[in-house]
């Protein structure tokens, strides 16, 4: 029963980071794409703001993928990691901890998952496992 909790975990967070890269990338979901979110990062002081959007949609979907899939757990942990950390320092975190008030909250609990999954280990149920 903890590998299938693992799973259900791993493929809801996963594959929801991942699609949170892909509004960044595509414009999918009601993204802005790499010229939206280009444009935003421009307007807080992240330059090249393109450039840095493509990164940061590349390491969402790769993060997201890699633990829905159940591999590199701890690469995956530090690819969702550096993306809160950098929205915490640039947008959330001065607006304190709640959500309510744009804090930090979301950001902090989806690192907390990030790690929490990189440190316990995907579990049995992994794409690996499915192919061996």
């Amino acid at each position: 029963m903890n590998d299938l909790g693992l799973l259900v975990i791993r493929l809801v967070f996963g594959l929801t980071f991942a699609a949170h890269g892909t509004q960044k990338l595509f414009g999918w979901f009601g993204g802005y794409g790499i010229a939206g979110t280009g444009g935003f990062f421009e307007s807080i002081g992240l330059r090249p703001g393109k450039f840095l959007a493509v990164v940061a949609g590349l390491g969402e979907l790769a993060g997201g993928l890699l633990l829905a899939l159940g591999l590199w757990s701890p690469v995956a942990a530090v690819l969702v990691t550096v993306s809160m950390l950098v929205a915490i320092a640039k947008v959330h975190g001065p607006k304190g901890y709640w959500i309510t008030e744009g804090g930090c909250e979301y950001n902090v609990a989806i690192i907390a998952v990030a790690v929490g999954l990189a440190l316990t280990g995907p579990g049995a149920h992994t794409i690996l496992a499915l192919l061996g």
